[in-house]
């Protein structure tokens, strides 16, 4: 019991201190109670077999997918105009939303829904995730307590109640207590916890989009020959094949994209045809994408008779045709080994080597306007294709160099495409398991996932990249602390003492005791842990006292979730701390008010809902 102590001091010491990074030091606690022999293999590698160590990396592929599909980019946009220039209103809108989301999913599948949404939405608003994500964060830890499944520990107490004969909290009575800690956590991260929060440059910057294509613009002269023509009823090109035409020798103009007008009277018709190859059929109505000169345009419009469209601003324009989730655009460098110096290309054709689209060079900080170049060492370019082929690019380093960020750019496209939709029907399905229970919350979060992956919503690679391995590794490597706590005896020894020492006073004292001692092990240690230890420490009080354990009971609930002054509290605090770049004296300075205030709240309104 002794030896438990010492390490949960130094591994307690170590996260405030915050030299080594927090999973190095979960795994560090989790070593040495092997090593001194407290627990067995077995028990010091239960973390990593945990359900809840698995839900959380599934939870970040399903946020990955919404955000690769662009549901992140559009929420992002919704709140930033919601709140309008108004950061307190930003605030209360994501810590709003996080509340009661988690009310009815689990808050670690809050957080990961909202953290992209977070991320993009701050940055949009000109502040520091830093500033938002902690609030989201408790938050949901919160909105939990509003309905009975809304977090395990309300599901623990309730049935600890029916097990000793008495009868269960309803769903909604927890919100009874939720919703005021929830207005108080609101009021307070609205008028003080703000100021409180750090002011984390990190380096999880959204590309914005729009000032990224008025760059391109500025330096590639883009919008000097991009046109948008309609195929009409009359002209010849109707129901036949690109290379019949030969528009690039003949006329010196190259088609970069078609739209189908009428893509659904086809079965089978994609709606857009992304890079045009030579076998490509053109049909009545459809809108084709061209590059060339004005008098080769002018040429094409009276010879194949083809309506010009209007054109939105270049950058909209831009954006809405030519990049979407799909495909997108990105500037590369040509390196002095590239085997393309000294050749000779053409703007505007599609290097199937690479799967990419060239669509504008430019030399010496100048844009270069000719249609054909010999390639030189510094040449930059402005490039189309997949994704997934940009991406490929960085393969080829001694060719080309990628410039900026391509996947953030990904990231930040607000279109919505079929995939759109997939990823956001894996999360409903997600929603439907857990509130149903039709299956184990880690189940349900892997089904999900996997649909997220295999319909290709976000390649595989991605998938993994997308998962915080530092707050899965840290919960995984902390689960051991809370099986040996309860092992060796320690937690209830503290836990008895303090009851046996305070049940004589007052049972609002022993509600204040129960509530502090319950808060201290939920700072170290799982909730449903916590929770599960306490019950019946808190039945046995309650039945000690003769007096009713509802009260005992709901207190247990309220301070099992609220870890706010560690990041290894909940999966919650461990899921934002690299993200907000957080450190462990940044959850200690804005929880601790927040939770003294919970404490007053809790002992003034749970003895009137329901007395003792």
């Amino acid at each position: 019991m002794y030896l438990m102590l010492i390490i949960l001091a130094i591994t307690i010491a170590l996260f405030i201190w915050g030299k080594y990074s927090p999973d190095v030091v979960a795994l560090l606690s989790m070593v040495s109670l092997f090593a001194l022999g407290i627990l067995d293999s077995k028990e010091t590698l239960s973390g990593f077999s945990n359900p809840t160590v698995i839900m959380i990396a599934a939870l970040f592929i399903i946020g990955e997918g919404l955000s690769q599909t662009g549901w992140t980019a559009q929420a992002g946009q919704k709140f930033v105009h919601w709140a309008g220039n108004s950061f307190p209103k930003l605030l209360i809108i994501l810590t709003l939303g996080s509340g009661f989301l988690s009310g009815f999913v689990s808050n670690t599948g809050t957080v990961a829904t909202l953290l992209p949404v977070t991320i993009s939405s701050a940055w949009k608003m000109g502040t520091f995730p830093s500033k938002v994500l902690m609030p989201v964060a408790f938050g949901s830890n919160t909105g939990g307590l509003l309905t009975l499944t809304g977090t395990p520990p309300n599901i623990i107490v309730s049935n600890a109640l029916e097990e000793t004969g008495l009868e269960g909290f309803s769903f909604f009575e927890f919100g009874l207590i939720g919703l005021p800690l929830l207005v108080i956590a609101l009021l307070y991260f609205r008028y003080l916890g703000h100021k409180l929060l750090p002011k984390n440059n990190t380096n999880n910057k959204p590309v914005d989009i729009d000032s990224t294509l008025h760059k391109w613009i500025e330096s590639y002269k883009i919008d000097g020959d991009y046109y948008r023509l309609r195929i009409r009823s009359l002209s010849p090109l109707i129901n036949t094949k690109m290379e019949e035409w030969d528009f690039e020798r003949k006329f010196n103009v190259t088609i970069i994209r078609l739209k189908r007008r009428h893509p659904n009277r086809l079965k089978g018709t994609r709606p857009f045809i992304e890079f045009p190859t030579p076998d490509t059929d053109m049909r009545y109505h459809d809108i084709i994408t061209v590059k060339g000169e004005t008098e080769a345009i002018n040429k094409i419009m009276i010879k194949f008779r083809l309506g010009l469209l209007p054109l939105e601003p270049i950058k909209d324009e831009l954006r809405h045709n030519l990049i979407n989730q799909e495909v997108g655009m990105t500037e590369v460098l040509v390196t002095p080994k590239s085997f393309l110096v000294g050749r000779k290309i053409k703007l505007g054709n599609y290097f199937k080597r690479y799967g990419v689209q060239l669509l504008a060079a430019s030399r010496n900080n100048k844009p270069y306007l000719e249609k054909e170049i010999v390639v030189r060492a510094g040449d930059g370019f402005i490039i189309r294709g997949s994704w997934e082929n940009i991406d490929n690019l960085k393969e080829q380093h001694e060719n080309l160099v990628i410039c900026g960020s391509p996947e953030g750019m990904a990231k930040n496209v607000d279109n919505l495409t079929s995939k759109s939709y997939i990823a956001m029907g894996a999360l409903l399905l997600m929603i439907i398991l857990l509130v149903f229970k039709i299956v184990p919350g880690s189940i349900a979060a892997l089904i999900s996932a996997g649909i997220v992956v295999l319909t290709g919503c976000i390649p595989i690679s991605k998938a993994y990249k997308s998962i915080s391995w530092t707050s899965v590794i840290m919960i995984g490597a902390m689960i051991p602390m809370g099986i040996a706590l309860q092992k060796t005896g320690t937690a209830e020894l503290i836990a008895n003492s303090l009851v046996n020492y305070l049940g004589h006073i007052h049972p609002v004292m022993l509600l204040g005791g129960i509530f502090l001692l319950t808060t201290l092990f939920s700072q170290v240690i799982n909730n449903s842990a916590t929770a599960v230890l306490m019950a019946p420490i808190a039945l046995i009080a309650a039945s000690t006292l003769k007096i009713s354990p509802e009260p005992f009971m709901i207190v247990v609930a309220i301070s099992a979730s609220t870890a706010f002054l560690t990041p290894v509290g909940t999966t919650t605090n461990a899921m934002v701390l690299s993200a907000g770049g957080y450190k462990f004296m940044d959850y200690l300075k804005v929880g601790t008010p927040l939770l003294l205030l919970f404490l007053i709240v809790t002992l003034l309104f749970v003895p009137l809902i329901w007395p003792f």
